[in-house]
């Protein structure tokens, strides 16, 4: 894997379309649902917060807030658009590598992912070769499905916010 795989794209949206998605996620009235693991079942430890916007045609009422999100990343198909919350630990407590998709290596290469950032923290995304991407609101980091990554808790912010897409394109972002 080599970093050019990764593209990382700062102001991502216009700053007034991110203020509102932001406002949404970070507010008190936005359906968080307790989700009791992260990577591994028998880690009783590790919990975190999500919302399933899109999978396997089931779809969230709330999926119109991410139009701007979705008209810019243009998928000719999507699998899954699911988004994050971990809560503050005391020190940066980091997952186990992964791919999102169950699919072999090969079919995983067709797809891809991008992970957008609704606040700032000092949490983090790291790549199968030690690249790392900090969270910074409003940015999006696209790379092939197939890249293990994972995340971390945060520190520094009550919470850690982030929506992942993984979708097919017809053409390279």
């Amino acid at each position: 894997m080599t970093n050019e795989n990764i593209k990382i794209e700062d102001d991502f949206l216009e700053q007034e379309e991110f203020d509102k998605i932001q406002e949404v996620f970070m507010g008190t009235n936005f359906p968080w649902f307790y989700n009791p693991d992260i990577d591994d079942t028998s880690d009783v430890d590790k919990f975190q917060f999500t919302h399933l916007f899109y999978q396997d045609d089931a779809t969230s009422d709330r999926i119109e807030m991410l139009a701007p999100v979705i008209q810019r990343l243009q998928p000719f198909s999507v699998w899954r658009i699911k988004a994050n919350l971990l809560t503050r630990t005391p020190s940066i407590v980091k997952n186990k590598l992964h791919t999102d998709l169950p699919l072999s290596e090969e079919k995983l290469k067709q797809w891809t992912t991008s992970i957008f950032y609704i606040n700032t923290n000092n949490g983090h995304t790291r790549f199968e070769n030690g690249k790392r991407v900090e969270s910074v609101a409003n940015r999006m980091v696209t790379f092939p499905s197939h890249l293990q990554h994972t995340g971390t808790s945060c520190t520094n912010a009550r919470t850690r916010v982030l929506i992942n897409f993984n979708y097919y394109t017809l053409f390279e972002n």
